[in-house]
């Protein structure tokens, strides 16, 4: 039987693309990198500086390397915080959604809605909602008693911008729980039934093993996402009130636009996507490698 040959015309459909996206992505960082190892008088003249802005940034007794540390533990602290709240929360709402029946279709449709509005309208969203006068949200907390302004007091900015990440992305949590549940076997759950296990024991010993792959995900996506979050605390609180809600992202714009800081501002966006990187990868292999020991 003789072998079929390998057909790779495909590649002169793929390669065209493959292009594009490589130069539209090397070109930018390239820039990036060209700033971040030069400084510049104006008037496009550049001279060689060399890892001066990176020695800077990473120096905590430099003005840059203080204003740089505090922002990466803010923007850490609201990672954390966004995904404490929203992988329990996403895992527990899709337990809850119905599995058969005419009102799978309604509610998976409901669920998805916040996450198809755009960051920068629900930005203007919430800050509406939050507002003291005519904001539902502001209103209501004032009208308990409690000291509530965004604008004013950094605990109410810090918590609100919590509050509107778990209200936007909490969804995509559910959704991929969900779409984990529907793939398990149901001979799982009827050992479980034989065996009389508790609801307990059928989410401990079954659903949460299987659900471990799609949490890997969930939280890569999220933890990338809050991350890098940007859209919503500039509308919302631009970064205020002070610094409380000032994050990596933002403060990379007061810099690079604000400041004119091209040569800091290089730096710290290649910093700030390394550190990205570095930690996705240390969060996969070890999920990968707990994984593979749980299944010999």
């Amino acid at each position: 039987m003789t072998e079929k040959p390998l057909n790779n015309r495909a590649w002169f459909f793929v390669l065209p693309v493959l292009g594009f996206v490589l130069f539209s992505s090397i070109i930018p960082v390239m820039t990036v990198v060209n700033y971040s190892v030069q400084d510049t008088m104006g008037a496009n003249s550049f001279f060689w500086n060399g890892d001066q802005w990176f020695r800077d940034l990473l120096n905590p007794a430099t003005t840059i390397g203080a204003r740089f540390n505090d922002a990466l533990f803010r923007t850490l602290a609201f990672s954390l915080a966004c995904l404490a709240i929203e992988i329990p929360l996403g895992i527990a709402l899709a337990l809850c959604a119905p599995r058969k029946g005419w009102a799978v279709g309604i509610s998976l449709v409901v669920i998805a809605l916040p996450m198809l509005i755009p960051w920068n309208v629900v930005g203007t969203i919430w800050q509406i909602f939050t507002r003291a006068d005519i904001g539902l949200f502001g209103a209501t907390l004032v009208g308990t008693g409690l000291r509530y302004n965004v604008t004013q007091e950094p605990i109410s900015a810090w918590m609100t911008i919590v509050v509107i990440d778990v209200w936007h992305w909490t969804p995509l949590v559910i959704l991929l729980s969900y779409a984990g549940l529907r793939a398990i076997p149901d001979a799982y759950y009827q050992a479980a039934r034989i065996d009389g296990a508790s609801r307990w024991a059928v989410f401990s010993k079954i659903e949460l093993p299987k659900l471990q792959k799609v949490l890997v995900i969930a939280v890569l996506l999220r933890f990338m996402q809050t991350f890098m979050i940007y859209t919503e605390p500039f509308v919302v609180t631009g970064g205020g009130p002070g610094s409380a809600t000032t994050f990596l992202s933002i403060d990379l714009d007061k810099i690079a636009l604000g400041q004119v800081d091209l040569g800091n501002a290089a730096a710290m966006s290649l910093v700030y996507y390394l550190i990205t990187l570095t930690v996705c990868w240390i969060f996969f292999t070890v999920m990968t490698q707990l994984e593979r020991r749980r299944d010999v």
